[in-house]
Formats: C-alpha cells, structure tokens, sequence
C-alpha cells in the first residue's frame, strides 16, 4: 500500500499538499499513510484515489494491497452479465452502417465490428475475413511492417495523432506502454505536418482502385462504468468526410 498510492500520485504529479486540499485528509495524515507509518480507511483511500482519478484498475490493486477487498469486477465481454452492454454495442454498430464503426478495448484489441468495417477493408483490397475472424489489434495494425499505415494518403499527420493518444493512455496502462514500446522499435519519427482544411483530423486512405476515402472519427463510452472490462472499451464511428466517400460505401 506505501508505494501504491505513493506511486499512484507521483504519477499523476499531484503533490502532497494538492491531494490533501482535494480530498480534505491532514497532508501529516497523508505522509503517514504514504510511508505505513498509519492506515487509511476503506473510504478514506476510496477518497484519495478518487482524487487522483485512479483506473478502476489502480483502484482495485490499492484496496487489495491495503488489505480491503476490490471494489470493482472485470468480466470477460461475453459473461451472461455483460449482456445489456454487448446489446448496447450492437445497437450502436447496426445503426452506424453502412459506415464502419468498431468496439475497441484499453490495448486496442477490435472486440466487436460492424459490416461497414469489413465493407471499407474490402474497398482498400486487404482480406475483410482474415483480418475481422481473428484476435485483430489495430496498433498492429497500423504500425507493424507492412501494416495500414502504407495506405494512408497522410500517414504522418494520421499516425502521429494515433501514437500521442495512445501514449497519453499508456501512462497508466501496462499492457499498452509494452505494446507501444514494442512497436515503436521498428518506427520512425515523423515530420511536422501542416493542420489540413477540414475543423477536424481527416484519416485519408487510398483504396485498391486509386480512389482516396477519407473520414474523420468521434468516439462513444460508457458513462459511468464500475466494470474495469466495460471501462476499457469504446466504440470508434468513422464518417465519411465527403460525398464520394459516402457514395463508395453505399
């Protein structure tokens, strides 16, 4: 528990005195409870790692290492529970078509996709069927040799945008930064780019007869979930940027 919560500020760069004025817990009582000197309550450590806006994760590995129980499940995306949610996923897909939309996980993992996503890699000539049948991630996806990124008209202003995001979450996702660091082996920086004309990031592709599709992206999560599995995810719905683009997917 010392490092833990310890940790788990020094992370976020709060400092002692910020977390106490956030929380109303004494920064004496804080250093004690940092250096085991004293023990939090089950409400009080609540309390802080609420102000720290710790993962429901983080929140778990604290309560556990404090000797309390975790206050959060993670069930597997299929479980007999998890019905409502993958319900509240379909619906969202089905009613995004014919335009992709795709579920993502906290390591992004595509969990669930819509026919528009296999429409739009058929247009770009990959196998629609090899790559949604089976575990797909879309950072590999992207970056790995040989990946997505070769068909992107703008690969650096894309791809440069895709990593920082990734890397912002990646501060307090394991997994994620082992991926990231795995991938970023085998990059190169990219150079500056210049904003583009669209109030938004276009994502530019360039399918297998010639044509370029382009879109932009907004992203649905769930409000308030007390799942960590149903914390991780969120639904990516690509727009078509232009009417060509709306009239290739038709």
């Amino acid at each position: 528990m010392t490092a833990t919560l310890a940790a788990l500020r020094k992370s976020r760069r709060v400092s002692q005195l910020e977390l106490s004025l956030r929380t109303g817990v004494s920064q004496r009582h804080l250093s004690c409870i940092e250096t085991g000197r004293s023990r939090a309550g089950r409400e009080t450590l609540l309390a802080l790692l609420d102000a720290l806006g710790a993962t429901l994760e983080e929140r778990n590995q604290a309560l556990l290492a404090a000797g309390y129980a975790p206050a959060h499940a993670e069930r597997a995306l299929d479980a007999p529970e998890m019905a409502p949610v993958r319900a509240a996923l379909a619906q969202l897909l089905h009613a995004h078509d014919p335009t992709p939309a795709l579920v993502l996980d906290g390591d992004y993992n595509v969990v669930m996709a819509n026919a528009g996503l296999a429409r739009l890699l058929a247009l770009l000539g990959l196998p629609a069927e090899a790559m949604l049948g089976r575990p797909l991630n879309l950072l590999r996806a992207v970056f790995a040799p040989g990946g997505l990124r070769a068909l992107c008209v703008n690969e650096a202003e894309l791809c440069g945008e895709l990593w920082a995001r990734a890397s912002r979450e990646a501060e307090h996702l394991p997994r994620l930064r082992a991926l990231l660091d795995e991938l970023g082996a085998m990059l190169q920086p990219w150079g500056a780019v210049e904003p583009g004309g669209l109030p938004v990031l276009a994502l530019r592709l360039r399918a297998a007869d010639g044509r370029v599709l382009s879109f932009f992206s907004a992203f649905t999560s769930f409000g308030t979930p007390l799942d960590i599995t149903l914390a991780s995810l969120k639904v990516e719905h690509l727009f078509p940027a232009d009417e060509a683009t709306r009239a290739a997917l038709a």
